[in-house]
């Protein structure tokens, strides 16, 4: 028997639509691409955390494909899990960490809930990244100068880096698994960090190369480009020389 609380989402008008049907209710979103193996592991748990949790509706949204919703919830890398009582953002979970999805579920979709009042059209408001004072630590925090030291040791580490998010076996999003299979046949040895492991590593770098999107590629030290810029130098034979 098909589970009615588990939804494929076509289209951003299905996705409002589906919210909107009751907002007292919990909303599971599991944003995936059918690529990904830790997405296909964690769709199976999905499924059966519908069949456990009736009440709550499961949406799978993927996430190239429905990229106006992903952007919408920032999504930057799959899978992705954003947890909702009809608009109202309860959690948010990155990465293929099952135990922390089971649990949320178990704490957002059995909590007795509130009667809200109206209807909105309004994506959800994004989640404060404010650490509050009672979680700070006394960690010292890295200069600027420390930071940057660490990103060129990084950058340097062999003669190509690739700043990713994921790895080549496992990337997170689809930039980074095309840049990863590029380089793969190109036949290119290459070392990576994914950099989804180091908020600082991951802002830093956007400073330092003046580059504000990943994946990011280092030849010799030096920033080449993302996808596109890679694609076209393999493409017209200036990756080649670069490299020689």
């Amino acid at each position: 028997m098909a589970t009615t609380n588990y939804v494929e989402v076509t289209s951003s008008a299905h996705f409002q639509d589906l919210l909107n049907a009751d907002l007292n209710r919990v909303s599971i979103i599991n944003f995936w691409a059918p690529w990904a193996a830790p997405c296909q592991q964690m769709n199976d748990v999905t499924r059966e955390l519908a069949k456990k949790y009736p009440a709550a509706l499961f949406l799978q949204v993927e996430a190239e494909e429905q990229s106006e919703i992903a952007e919408s919830f920032d999504i930057e890398a799959v899978p992705s899990f954003i947890i909702l009582r009809g608009h109202t953002l309860l959690d948010r979970i990155s990465g293929a960490d099952a135990a922390a999805l089971t649990q949320s579920v178990a704490k957002h979709a059995t909590v007795p809930s509130y009667q809200p009042l109206s209807k909105t059209d309004n994506v959800p408001a994004k989640a404060s990244a404010a650490v509050p004072a009672g979680l700070q630590t006394d960690e010292k925090k890295e200069t600027t100068e420390e930071l940057n030291e660490r990103l060129r040791k990084l950058m340097n580490q062999s003669k190509v880096v690739l700043f990713m998010k994921g790895s080549p076996e496992t990337p997170r999003c689809g930039f980074s698994r095309k840049i990863s299979a590029l380089l793969q046949e190109q036949k290119v040895e290459f070392s990576h960090f994914d950099i989804l492991t180091d908020e600082s590593v991951r802002q830093g770098l956007k400073v330092l190369n003046d580059w504000p999107t990943f994946p990011q590629l280092i030849v010799k030290g030096e920033l080449v480009g993302g996808l596109d810029i890679v694609q076209e130098m393999v493409d017209n034979g200036e990756f080649a020389e670069l490299l020689a």
